[in-house]
């Protein structure tokens, strides 16, 4: 891998200046401290009982063999567990199974016990009896009017289905649409994107490719496991929380719903997370606090690897079909498709955010697109980086590549030819056109850089692979950004330095980056710059950590507030210096006289002057907000080289190359690391990672041994590069980077692979045993 952008210290770091993580010294050295870390007097563990069958129902369960074990000293059931709903669409509202059990590894009781050890031995010793019944794994196959049902659905369900039926409501798409086949309620979900007529772009196309594509659901696989501690009070009127979690008010809103307590009975204090994805946007919570709150104990609750793959929320798997019709001289006139995504037991794969995927890469007059969501007995699905863009990608980049075989046109002039631009119409009235976007820009970074022009050439492979076949393949795919509401506070300390309150979670750096925009706005040092984060008593409201938007929404309202403290600042100093505030600046840390020298007053002596007994001027205390309602969408392209032993099936990724349009890099160290990292997590979505179920619903990938990660050997170089078309709306141009990395690396490895041996293959992950299969045919 490239070495990083060298960083300097942050102490005189600016807006644009590679800088080093504020939590790198406590992460590096071991000191930080995660939800599974922290000591408390009398605290219990927790452990789940899980259901071995894929779809059952609980016929008796027996708790007193546990109960009787040394150390054990309670067992919660649905029933006991004492949460006030009973929807069983909700997964989080209903973390126990009432009684039917609708995946391998849905919790039916939680032991708590002194020890883990204890608590392991007691949700081993709980006895359940259960009554099979019909499984449904096949998506597909659950789609036919005949299937049985994945769970009971009900008229409370009607929300939840979309789609079911024969001439159900569309979830997007003109309204003249009108679904003709019969579905079984396992369709709780569809979508419809419709632009143009796509009977009449078919006939106006020359050529037209059709391939029909599966990947597999895939965990994000995160370094810490879904984790939590809670903490109540001997009342129980009141309970502290220490989550790893994406978003600490909904943890609040979540717990509070399912106990039936007002928000401020819930404080939900912010910790250091150890990876998420998008895959810790509230799961075990309400479970956790509930036991928490029946026992009047300090309760942790932290799960092993193999329940987090059993009763985790991986992304969904996919099936989508799509068809791609061109002019011969290149100009893209129509595209049809369907996609199915498998969601499992719980709704939750968004089949319109699918679609809208497909149709947000590329100009197309023609477009006929349908979606469906559906259950299955599977585990609940849930975000994964950019979710259902690499699925999404992976199929259109794939057509896309096939298309250009069949038109004889090269793949990066076809892709210049027909890609969206700002200004182009969305085919949405939320907002009519495009805004800036730099996909062009990005398209031809790649095309000039050396490992495109020089693609034909072997002379830089190594000679292990002299015998190999040698490909290189290319995929374009992007974001539109997540949206929400945010704000911040910004303070002066008595020490002269400035305290940023802030309610995100520091997933990758985001404080680093808050910092920075802070030092910016009140023209300081960052190294008087601390960002806190304090608990959702205090802190100022903030969404969920996730969707690239966390320096794209907060960052406005951190701005605000920096440069609101500087207001109040400049303003205490133009009375105490009795100077102009035109004629202040701050330099270093104190304000000073422009064109006086020696007449300043340092921060610290501000201050002291706001922060007294008697004091006659008001403290600092900067306010900012932002409700950023417009998106900035985001876009990167991918060049991959690889290596295919034909004897064996083999992959290696040789070299890779990243272009992304990032807006306005804040931290670009901290950008490159984005990159480096979604790319990695990319190359195991197409070489590597999915889970794999039998016909009965057992998960056979629930350890690490059977699901394959990359290792560090998988990776190549990496070379990123950064493109800067500034966003409107993002602070000094900034835009998301956190899901554009891993969206196109499944095409792009694909479409290498595909240029190496000369066959496609349709399915990730792009084993050797499926590749060889496909090198026979």
């Amino acid at each position: 891998m490239k070495n990083m952008t060298q960083t300097v210290d942050p102490t005189f770091a600016s807006v644009g200046t590679s800088t080093r993580r504020l939590d790198a010294p406590d992460k590096l050295t071991g000191r930080t401290r995660y939800a599974g870390d922290l000591p408390f007097a009398g605290l219990l563990h927790a452990r789940l009982v899980l259901s071995p069958y894929a779809h059952a129902r609980i016929t008796a369960m027996n708790i007193e063999p546990a109960l009787a074990l040394p150390g054990v000293v309670a067992v919660y059931t649905s029933q006991t567990l004492g949460i006030v709903s009973d929807d069983r669409t909700s997964r989080s509202q209903t973390p126990l199974a009432i009684d039917e059990v609708f995946w391998c590894g849905h919790p039916v009781a939680i032991v708590l016990a002194e020890t883990p050890e204890e608590a392991e031995d007691g949700a081993a010793a709980v006895d359940v009896d259960y009554e099979p019944l019909p499984v449904v794994v096949d998506p597909i196959a659950a789609m036919e009017s005949s299937s049985p049902l994945a769970r009971p659905r009900t008229a409370d369900d009607a929300s939840e289905i979309a789609g079911g039926g024969v001439h159900a409501a569309v979830s997007s798409g003109p309204a003249h649409v009108v679904e003709t086949t019969e579905y079984s309620l396992n369709v709780c979900n569809k979508a419809y994107k419709q632009v143009g007529d796509i009977e009449a772009g078919l006939r106006e196309a020359d050529v037209i490719v059709e391939h029909t594509y599966r990947t597999r659901p895939v965990h994000q696989s995160y370094l810490e496991t879904q984790s939590i501690t809670v903490v109540p009070t001997p009342s129980g009127h009141q309970m502290t929380v220490w989550p790893s979690t994406q978003g600490m008010f909904s943890v609040r809103a979540d717990i509070a719903e399912a106990l039936d307590l007002a928000d401020r009975q819930i404080r939900v204090e912010s910790l250091p997370i150890g990876g998420a994805f998008g895959g810790k946007f509230g799961l075990i919570e309400p479970l956790a606090a509930a036991a928490a709150y029946q026992i009047r104990k300090p309760v942790r609750l932290v799960l092993t690897r193999q329940e987090d793959l059993l009763a985790g929320n991986p992304a969904p798997q996919t099936i989508i079909t799509l068809k791609l019709g061109a002019k011969r001289d290149g100009t893209l006139v129509a595209m049809q498709g369907k996609a199915i995504f498998d969601t499992g037991a719980y709704a939750g794969a968004s089949p319109d955010l699918g679609l809208t995927l497909l149709a947000s890469s590329y100009r197309c007059p023609h477009i006929d697109l349908r979606g469906y969501e559906v259950l299955t007995n599977k585990v609940g699905v849930g975000a994964y980086r950019a979710p259902n863009a690499p699925q999404a990608t992976f199929a259109l980049e794939s057509t896309v590549a096939e298309l250009c075989i069949e038109l004889g046109i090269d793949p990066l002039v076809f892709r210049k030819q027909n890609a969206l631009r700002g200004g182009d119409p969305t085919n949405t009235s939320r907002t009519p056109q495009y805004p800036a976007l730099g996909l062009i820009e990005c398209l031809e970074k790649i095309e000039h850089h050396p490992l495109w022009q020089q693609r034909s050439s072997l002379d830089a492979v190594p000679a292990t692979y002299k015998d190999w076949k040698i490909g290189t393949g290319i995929a374009a795919g992007g974001w539109p950004g997540g949206l929400e509401t945010a704000a911040a506070a910004c303070r002066l300390e008595k020490d002269g330095t400035l305290t940023v309150v802030i309610g995100t979670v520091d997933l990758t750096g985001s404080d680093t980056s808050m910092a920075l925009l802070a030092a910016e706005g009140l023209g300081l040092s960052s190294s008087l710059i601390t960002v806190a984060h304090d608990s959702t008593d205090t802190m100022p409201y903030s969404g969920g950590t996730g969707g690239s938007k966390t320096v794209y929404s907060m960052g406005p309202a951190v701005l605000d507030a920096a440069r609101d403290a500087r207001a109040q600042i400049l303003s205490v100093a133009s009375e105490l210096l009795e100077a102009a505030v035109e004629d202040l600046e701050i330099e270093k840390n104190e304000v000073v006289v422009r064109g006086v020298p020696g007449k300043s007053l340092s921060l610290k002596k501000i201050a002291a002057a706001s922060m007294r007994f008697g004091g006659r001027y008001a403290p600092v205390y900067g306010r900012g907000r932002a409700a950023v309602h417009t998106n900035s969408p985001m876009y990167a392209v991918h060049l991959a080289q690889v290596a295919v032993d034909p004897e064996t099936g083999e992959v290696c990724v040789l070299n890779y190359v990243a272009a992304q349009d990032v807006g306005r890099a804040i931290n670009p160290a901290e950008v490159e690391g984005q990159i480096y990292g979604g790319v990695t997590q990319g190359l195991g979505w197409a070489l590597l990672e999915g889970f794999e179920y039998d016909e009965n619903g057992q998960l056979l990938t629930t350890t690490l041994m059977d699901y394959a990660l990359p290792h560090s050997y998988d990776v190549p170089t990496i070379i990123p590069i950064l493109v800067e078309v500034p966003s409107a709306m993002g602070p000094f141009g900034a835009k998301g980077v956190g899901e554009p990395p891993v969206v196109p690396v499944a095409g792009a490895i694909a479409n290498a692979i595909r240029d190496a041996v000369g066959k496609r293959v349709t399915e990730l992950p792009i084993t050797a045993e499926r590749l060889f299969t496909a090198l026979q045919h």
